[in-house]
């Protein structure tokens, strides 16, 4: 069921939405300090590519220096992202076959604002520790 419902994604909105992602990680690995910026961008373009199957965890080990990245992420790329989030799930929200999708979509929104300090893990082992 999930490699239908990851299909039927990258269909819809997963191809755009990983677009999306990789022009921002590319645009913040122009520079040496926005490097690790990018490669969350990369890490989280991954993950809304195929979505479905995997869950995010917050790191027990994320310390300040994730707290302070997150708020530059929140404003160099952060709102962009969400804004895409829920303009393509209110979108798919239209039809009855797109709910599960815009759904899909809103629970994007919390890592796309604040990704570092969080990790994908399958969805059947969200508890595991690491």
């Amino acid at each position: 069921m999930r490699t239908i419902l990851n299909v039927i994604w990258l269909i819809l909105s997963g191809f755009w939405l990983f677009l999306g992602y990789l022009l921002a990680g590319l645009l913040l690995c122009i520079t040496i300090i926005g490097i690790p910026f990018g490669i969350a961008a990369f890490r989280i373009g991954v993950y809304a590519l195929w979505p479905f199957g995997y869950t995010t965890v917050e790191r027990r080990d994320a310390g300040a220096a994730s707290c302070v990245g997150n708020v530059l992420w929140l404003i160099l790329a952060g709102w962009w992202l969400a804004i895409a989030h829920i303009v393509t799930g209110i979108a798919l929200c239209l039809t009855i076959i797109g709910i599960p999708f815009g759904i899909a979509n809103f629970k994007l929104i919390p890592i796309s604002l604040f990704p570092l300090g969080r990790e994908i893990v399958p969805s059947d082992e969200p508890f595991v520790t690491r």
